[in-house]
């Protein structure tokens, strides 16, 4: 259980936290969302001991490990496989003292330790968090120096994973992933057996890895029951009432308001008038909540072109060696809002590259209109900024004949306000650097525009409103993104890069994520399963699994009613008072019970329905 009681903390004058307080209980998962600037990852900071409180307490059980991502894993010959395994020291430490230890009482306690935490699994498991995200065999064997700071950082996070602390603090974990690395974590963490926390602006992942989201919002903590969406709903609701019981009271105040200014000279009225201005002196000011600032991106508009934009007839692409992607045949149209889907390394920012003509076909050819404008943004270029700059110099540079209010009006189009605009690329946040680097790559109103992993600094807002705009923009759009919830509102075809070609995918973005988590095995072709001989199954004995798998789920379901009510009941400030600590382990241990339980019933659901699906088959 984490504890945070009524912390008070400032960074340079300006207070983060005011007198804020919520109680995690142990084995929740979490989302904590803000505003940009609010203090989120100084909440973690905090947490971890690194900063000290002003005032108040945040509370751990005693020897609770708190973990989270390094900054970058260092560059070093050490593999990928070994640097993970390191991250455990407990079972590094253990395996190094097995190697010298000579007392027998205490080589039986390490070898009794060291099954106690499942050490000698410890390789699988490893290599599993590495390939799921991203790393296969030959990979994990490379030392660290052979990637780049990005891989590392996966590396780092791999590393977390494994060594399973009891408090997990992950800060945006999925902006080093592409979609199969993000859909893999959020799986991962859904299963993962201690408490975690997460600062991230992934509507996907607030969804479906965390069943609570705590909000930081007016230097207060608030926790909220359920997935963002569920959240997002509420605090609507909440606002909306906040701001008609804010309206009544104005009207109210203002008709005692009326009555006093009216009859206050009044003898005959006079006590009535006094009585009213007590009655404006006791109400309580109810503040209708702030708007939120809209959030914003003008995109401006091309000019139409005859279709096709853009051809491709027999094309292969690649780099030094053997062609990446072979004997493409492919056609954009203007009206065109395409996702690229495909595991990492099959391609995707290899045909974007190729679409933006920043690489050449080293066979077929590639026809573009005549009059085509192409518009590129990539994550990397947000760190090729311009730092000593401001964002007015970066399009001024580009834009020499216009006038400052013309291009100040263009920065407002993308967020970035008069003091931004003024203020050195170097201090700017990562949201605001993203914006401007989507500002330079639409300048030129281009008819069709490339995003290869467009919303890795933007916050939701920042996210919902680039739906917006790419829903409104009347050029063609090719998406590289891990955020499902932005392909899934943006894009109307799928491509899937795969195996050095590139077709259309059947499926939608629920049946590809299916896919991606039923693993390789699923993937495999049919014809190169040995084919096993068909046996008369009876009639009976399907019913018999049918009905096993039916009960199976009948006690999911019941169990997950148990864990919410449960849930609930831990919501609970009051069960946290002193004298109420013997009622809350209990309590603890009941919720500890049912998420054992409900692990226990997954895997007799699981076997049961695959017993099922073996038999139907035959």
């Amino acid at each position: 259980m984490l504890r945070i009681a009524d912390i008070t903390y400032s960074v340079e004058g300006r207070p983060l936290f005011e007198g804020a307080s919520a109680t995690i209980p142990a084995g929740h998962k979490v989302g904590l969302v803000g505003a940009n600037g609010a203090g989120k990852t100084t909440l973690f900071r905090l947490i971890r001991g690194e900063l000290a409180l002003e005032g108040g307490e945040i509370a751990l059980p005693t020897r609770a490990r708190i973990g989270g991502v390094a900054q970058e894993v260092p560059s070093s010959a050490t593999s990928l496989l070994d640097t993970v395994l390191g991250a455990d020291t407990e079972r590094a430490e253990l395996m190094a003292e097995a190697e010298t230890a000579t007392d027998a009482h205490r080589i039986a306690e390490i070898q009794h330790r060291l099954a106690d935490i499942d050490a000698w699994s410890a390789e699988a498991r490893a290599s599993a968090i590495l390939k799921g995200l991203g790393f296969d065999n030959d990979d994990q064997r490379r030392p660290c120096s052979d990637f780049s700071g990005g891989w590392r950082m996966r590396v780092a996070l791999a590393g977390v994973l494994f060594a399973q602390p009891d408090l997990l603090l992950l800060d945006e974990p999925t902006n080093y992933l592409d979609l199969e690395g993000a859909l893999w974590l959020e799986s991962y963490l859904a299963r993962y057996p201690h408490t975690v926390i997460i600062i991230s602006h992934d509507r996907g992942l607030l969804n479906r890895a965390v069943g609570a989201i705590l909000h930081l919002e007016n230097r207060k903590l608030t926790l909220w029951s359920g997935p963002y969406d569920q959240f997002a709903r509420q605090r609507a609701a909440l606002r909306a009432v906040q701001a008609a019981e804010a309206k009544k009271q104005d009207a109210r105040r203002a008709h005692l308001q009326s009555f006093v200014d009216r009859f206050k000279a009044k003898a005959s009225k006079a006590v009535q008038a006094q009585s009213r201005v007590k009655m404006l002196e006791k109400m309580t000011p109810i503040l209708a909540p702030e708007e939120a600032k809209k959030v914003v991106f003008t995109f401006p508009e091309p000019e139409q072109l005859s279709p096709p934009i853009v051809t491709m007839e027999g094309t292969s692409v690649g780099y030094d060696g053997p062609p990446v992607l072979r004997r493409l045949s492919l056609r954009i149209d203007q009206d065109d809002r395409i996702a690229l889907l495909g595991r990492n390394g099959e391609g995707k920012s290899t045909l974007s590259k190729l679409l933006a003509g920043k690489l050449q076909p080293c066979d077929g050819k590639v026809v573009r209109s005549s009059k085509l404008r192409i518009g590129y943004f990539a994550q990397h270029q947000v760190d090729e900024l311009h730092l000593g700059e401001t964002p007015l110099q970066h399009i001024q540079r580009l834009r020499p004949e216009e006038s400052q209010p013309k291009l100040r009006a263009r920065l407002a189009g993308f967020g970035l306000g008069a003091d931004q605009a003024e203020t050195v690329v170097g201090r700017l946040s990562g949201g605001q650097k993203a914006r401007l680097s989507l500002l330079l790559a639409t300048l030129d109103a281009p008819h069709l525009l490339i995003l290869d992993e467009p919303t890795n600094h933007l916050d939701i807002e920042s996210r919902e409103a680039l739906v917006e705009a790419l829903t409104e923009y009347s050029g063609a759009v090719i998406l590289v993104s891990h955020d499902m919830h932005l392909l899934g509102l943006v894009a109307d075809r799928l491509w899937l890069v795969k195996g050095g070609a590139v077709a259309s995918y059947d499926g939608d973005l629920d049946s590809y994520r299916r896919e991606l988590l039923a693993g390789d095995e699923a993937a495999k072709p049919a014809e190169k399963a040995k084919p096993k001989p068909a046996r008369a199954v009876s009639r009976d004995a399907v019913l018999a699994l049918k009905a096993e798998v039916r009960k199976c789920e009948e006690r999911l379901e019941k169990l997950a009613e148990m864990r919410e009510r449960l849930s609930a009941k831990l919501a609970d400030p009051a069960l946290y008072e002193d004298a109420r600590i013997q009622e809350l382990e209990g309590w603890n241990r009941k919720f500890a019970e049912i998420e054992e339980a409900t692990a226990r019933a997954e895997a007799l659901w699981m076997a049961a329905a695959e017993r099922l699906d073996a038999v139907e088959a035959v």
